[in-house]
């Protein structure tokens, strides 16, 4: 298949990240691309790439964690025949292969501190020297890295160079979780599942209905981007009935049958009913005694309560209401919108 630089979203601080990178692009220096596992670092490099004056000269994609500590020295720089046990014949590096284009290097944090110092060397000199080999050899490669660790904190541990560190962030790209990408769940959703539903051969989409929506915004995504690709994509091939998809699995590991799992899961406790006056204000409980009967409704009108009594007590300040309730702030404005309290106070 081929690689894409597409990237989608639209909230200010994921738009501010790109920004970022594409003014980066035009310059032939380090950049080092961080953030958490599945949030685009890769898709940001190959941006960082394309806009280049490199962009018609090799992207080589190196994961340095994929390999061994042993081997990733040579698969960085070569190695000569006879260099190490199994080395039967000379081998060109991911240095070699991107001369004159662009190296990058995913998991940057994982490198040995041997691989540290022949990585400094390279970039400061633009000079390699296969494993076996006397003999340098030039190199013009523009390096971009990345990786989920705070490099800083490494180097307090002595766990990575700083002068490493100091050449390969000549321009830092932090590229934002999920989370905190106001409104671009329900974007990147409707982008996913319109293209499973075409790749599956099916004629309409019609999108997500509310309660799959809600699931959707109201999850934190600790896997990011993927995470909700894999999510939206499983519901689409999974949902066999006409109209939006109303049902939703964000966990696929959530099974009584598990590995481990010797009892099926405990349903939720449901508080004995008791009179409104013995409400202290803090037990979440919705009376039996008035108001709708119907499960949905109840559970509903206990949420709306909720939110409202929020919003006065922070004075209708959704930012705090947000943080007191433990949502985001997009998580937050969905669910007042849910429930006609986005103008409350206003």
């Amino acid at each position: 298949m081929e690689r894409t630089t597409q990237v989608i979203g639209e909230s200010g601080t994921f738009m501010a990240a790109l920004e970022r990178a594409s003014r980066a692009a035009a310059l032939d220096r380090p950049v080092l691309v961080i953030g958490e596992r599945g949030t685009g670092k890769e898709l940001v490099a190959e941006r960082l790439h394309r806009l280049s004056p490199r962009w018609d000269q090799p992207l080589v994609i190196m994961n340095c964690a994929a390999l061994p500590e042993t081997l990733i020295e040579a698969e960085l720089f070569g190695h000569e025949a006879g260099a190490f046990t199994g080395a039967t014949k000379a081998r060109t590096g991911r240095f070699e292969e991107a001369d004159g284009g662009t190296l990058f290097l995913d998991e940057l944090g994982t490198l040995s501190m041997a691989a540290q110092d022949r990585l400094l060397r390279a970039v400061e000199y633009g000079e390699i020297t296969r494993i076996g080999s006397s003999r340098p050899m030039r190199v013009d490669v523009r390096i971009v890295a990345a990786t989920n660790e705070h490099l800083p904190d490494k180097v307090d541990r002595h766990e990575f160079r700083a002068d490493l560190l100091d050449r390969l962030s000549f321009e830092v790209v932090t590229l934002p979780p999920l989370r905190a990408r106001s409104g671009d769940v329900v974007v990147l959703a409707e982008h996913f599942g319109r293209r499973m539903a075409s790749e599956l051969g099916r004629e309409r989409w019609e999108g997500f209905g509310p309660a799959a929506m809600d699931a959707l915004v109201a999850h934190r995504w600790p896997g990011n981007v993927r995470e909700l690709r894999n999510v939206v994509e499983r519901a689409v091939y999974r949902w066999e009935q006409a109209g939006p998809i109303d049902a939703i699995e964000i966990d696929p590991f959530q099974s009584p049958h598990r590995p481990g799992a010797t009892t099926a899961p405990k349903p939720p406790a449901v508080a004995a009913s008791r009179p409104a006056e013995a409400d202290d204000g803090d037990d979440p409980v919705v009376a039996c005694e008035e108001g709708p009967s119907d499960f949905k409704s109840r559970v509903s009108r206990f949420e709306r309560d909720l939110l409202a009594r929020a919003l006065a007590e922070h004075r209708f300040n959704q930012r705090a209401t947000a943080d007191a309730l433990g949502l985001s702030y997009d998580q937050l404005r969905h669910a007042l919108k849910r429930h006609d309290l986005l103008n409350a106070g206003g």
